[in-house]
């Protein structure tokens, strides 16, 4: 059943009413066919892209739809329900441009930012490292000044739209001041010498495209540079608050997406003469689900409404993926344990949602980070 929605204004519930409709008709059809042969399902992101749902958070000015964090992370909601793998996407992209929007200057804003939210390009952002996750601060892949340009080499790996993005937000370092040093790039994805390694053969997720993006002198002029040298990693992280508001909204939607399968399978199996959900004994797991879900929806709407207001919100932001994504390991493995065997088959969708859940413990910052920034500005 649809999730319980209090939208803030008509428009808002109407953009609703929208995304279910695009999600119904164009995306629940086939996500099962891509995600199964792992295929990247671009035209899709058309398909949102020419609905507008690709540029939400960012102004009308610019090409956005010029909605507040609450509204957007609900449309995201609605569309990681039927396919994390696109919702994740929609996530990246819009994380994609946060750095131009946020430390661009006016020019740089106006000449690039109406192109990336059109909805015909699609964005990725080149952060972590095979040795540098967590600790971003470690970057090795380096920007050098030559003249009017920047030449950067080195590897980013773990790169959502790998190999399938328009343009590629880019952290490199630009000096040996450790987290001072790095610099943030707006970097074409047709630009010579940048190339993608061969996708990463994941456990779940085969609909979204990761993989290392190889820097062999990639040359960008300086005007690509956003912000001044050495604010890369303020840039980068102003971001992940952001980003993982995002991912909180997405495992949401995924936690949402397994408890609908449970519920509808668990009203239509029969065991000792009625319905399964009748047994006290599973509907008390499927209760437990709910309210797990609808904890987690709360929990990141209220991070949304702070940032919407103007407030500090990073440590809300870090507990909402950190509850939201917990949830949602919890509730999939659930939804899988109320199918039984059947659960464990890939003729139902339930394990490729424990699958699925998994990760959204892991990208944008590990929960165990999500405790350290959570525990470190509660000591402040």
């Amino acid at each position: 059943m649809p999730a319980t929605r209090l939208m803030p204004t008509e428009e808002s519930a109407d953009l609703i009413a929208l995304t279910r409709d695009i999600v119904a008709k164009e995306l629940a059809p086939v996500v099962a066919g891509f995600e199964r042969d792992a295929m990247f399902p671009r035209e899709l992101f058309r398909v949102l892209g020419r609905a507008g749902l690709l540029s939400l958070p960012y102004p009308e000015e610019f090409g956005g739809g010029d909605q507040p964090y609450e509204v957007y992370l609900q449309v995201l909601e609605e569309i990681a329900a039927a396919s994390a793998s696109v919702g994740v996407g929609v996530s990246v992209h819009a994380l994609s441009c946060f750095g131009l929007f946020t430390a661009g200057t006016q020019e740089q804003k106006e000449r690039w930012l109406p192109e990336m939210l059109s909805g015909d390009q699609l964005g990725a952002y080149c952060l972590s490292e095979a040795h540098a996750g967590s600790d971003p601060a470690a970057m090795r892949t380096r920007a050098v000044r030559d003249g009017d340009s920047y030449v950067i080499n080195g590897a980013k790996a773990w790169t959502t739209h790998g190999g399938q993005a328009d343009f590629y937000k880019v952290m490199a370092r630009t000096s040996d001041d450790g987290g001072r040093g790095i610099s943030c790039f707006l970097v074409p994805a047709d630009t010579a010498g940048l190339t993608a390694d061969n996708p990463e053969d994941k456990m779940g997720l085969m609909g979204s495209t990761t993989a290392t993006m190889l820097f062999d002198d990639v040359r960008i002029p300086v005007e690509r540079r956003l912000g001044e040298e050495g604010q890369g990693l303020s840039i980068a992280l102003a971001g992940l608050d952001s980003g993982r508001l995002g991912i909180a909204a997405v495992a949401t939607g995924l936690a949402q997406g397994a408890l609908d399968a449970a519920v509808a399978y668990a009203k239509e199996r029969q065991a000792f003469g009625k319905a399964i959900i009748d047994h006290q004994g599973l509907g008390f797991v499927l209760a437990d689900m709910a309210a797990a879900v609808e904890s987690a929806r709360a929990t990141y709407l209220a991070a949304a409404r702070l940032k919407d207001a103007g407030r500090l919100f990073s440590r809300q932001a870090s507990i909402a993926k950190l509850v939201c994504t917990d949830n949602a390991m919890k509730v999939t493995t659930d939804a899988v344990q109320v199918l039984g065997g059947a659960g464990y088959t890939k003729d139902f969708p339930v394990e490729r949602y424990m699958r699925e859940a998994k990760v959204m413990q892991i990208f944008e910052g590990t929960n165990q980070i999500q405790r350290l920034v959570i525990s470190r500005d509660l000591a402040r």
